[in-house]
């Protein structure tokens, strides 16, 4: 209790430190691993010919008003390892007068690495503010896929995202320059602005994929067949970058296109399995 009787309430900062590096015998394997709670990493066993993977937690069960989280994701030269999220990640109402949540994602990969940071959904309840931001710095001949997506209210809850704030930045850094920026930012009455003609129509989640190679061009319209012709997807090629952006008005149809896309670039690009880590079909 504070001096004149209101309640103080407890507030998570939590961060995670996780490097990649490769063996003289083409191993990737654990550099150097630092967690602090709510923030944890649990390292599962994978299929063979799969890139190391590392899945973050939050012990907290949600997120609120004030609390943070700081992950920095290092992937050496030759390595290659998968970053997920344990599950969808929730963010409850925020006190009046409180910060918003702040999550902050930095990643780095070395030449010839293969990265991957595939988190699953951020759900939105009603009054949630939050801050998000996403970096890449990326050397020459390295390649990186990374998705986020954001659910506005669980609607088979009956739940849905009227008022609060979202602020998500993404920046991406190629051999040094800035070669995408991006953010978008609703604030006060959200739902009015998902409803405005430049808005998200019916659309109750949405998401962004990039990925980051010198044969992103490779991937273009595979990507655009897959996905089809609608007004609810978008792909764009911008100098070695695959940008991908999908809406839909059913959370859980949304999830399955990106795991399909997904699947569909890790396995062309990569070699490796369509299927997403486990965590994303338990």
């Amino acid at each position: 209790m504070t001096a004149c009787g209101a309640a103080r309430h407890q507030r998570a900062d939590g961060a995670a430190v996780l490097s990649i590096g490769c063996d003289s015998g083409g191993t990737s394997r654990l550099r150097d691993l630092y967690q602090r709670a709510p923030c944890r990493m649990l390292f599962p066993d994978v299929e063979a010919g799969e890139p190391l993977q590392a899945v973050l937690l939050t012990t907290t069960g949600g997120l609120t008003g004030g609390d943070r989280t700081r992950v920095e994701f290092n992937v050496g030269a030759n390595a290659r390892a998968t970053l997920t999220t344990q599950a969808a990640e929730k963010l409850y109402r925020a006190l009046p007068g409180a910060p918003p949540v702040e999550c902050a994602v930095s990643l780095t990969a070395a030449a010839n690495s293969w990265c991957e940071w595939l988190a699953q959904e951020t759900i939105l309840f009603n009054g949630a503010c939050l801050r998000r931001s996403f970096s890449a710095d990326l050397e020459a001949g390295s390649r990186m896929l990374a998705v986020e997506s954001i659910v506005f209210g669980r609607r088979a809850m009956g739940e849905d995202l009227r008022t609060g704030m979202l602020h998500d930045s993404w920046r991406i850094r190629c051999a040094g320059r800035l070669a995408w920026a991006d953010t978008m930012r609703l604030e006060g009455d959200i739902a009015g602005l998902r409803r405005a003609p430049f808005g998200f129509g019916p659309a109750v989640a949405c998401a962004t994929m990039i990925y980051a190679a010198q044969d992103a061009g490779d991937l273009l319209e595979p990507v655009r067949a897959l996905l089809g012709q609608t007004e609810e997807s978008g792909v764009t090629l911008l100098d070695g970058l695959l940008i991908i952006r999908m809406l839909d008005s059913d959370a859980p149809r949304l999830r399955s296109r990106i795991v399909q896309v997904a699947g569909l670039i890790r396995h062309t690009a990569a070699g490796v399995a369509r299927a997403l880590p486990r965590v994303w079909h338990c």
